[in-house]
């Protein structure tokens, strides 16, 4: 198989709706959930710690605290199970992956928010 046909019908299965996401951000992703015969969107908010690849492959690594224990989840964006993804706020750092923030607890995990000026 070529290179261009693989391309190709990778390009189909690309999502077109979502936001342009950076490590630091709060994101919000729903989750698809299979229970039984019932499907629900659960919601998973969380810091993004880590991006992967590009195209079909790309995955992004959003960390969050609950009941006291970090908990890290690897979505790929352009899988069906993630129905979408809102970013609640920007964060501003200066790192491409922010694997520290699991040595750290409480208020020290905060990353600062990052207002960007209007055009």
């Amino acid at each position: 198989m070529s290179a261009q046909l693989i391309r190709s019908i990778e390009e189909e299965q690309l999502k077109s709706d979502l936001p342009q996401i950076n490590v630091g951000d709060t994101v919000r992703v729903g989750v698809r959930i299979r229970e039984g015969e019932k499907e629900r969107v659960q919601p998973y908010e969380g810091t993004v710690i880590a991006m992967r690849n590009g195209g079909i492959n790309e995955t992004v690594t959003v960390r969050k605290v609950f009941q006291g224990i970090g908990v890290e989840r690897v979505f790929l964006l352009h899988s069906p199970l993630v129905e979408g993804i809102k970013i609640m706020r920007r964060g501003k750092v200066r790192r491409a992956k922010l694997y520290y923030l699991r040595d750290r607890v409480g208020k020290a995990t905060r990353v600062k928010q990052r207002f960007d000026r209007p055009m």
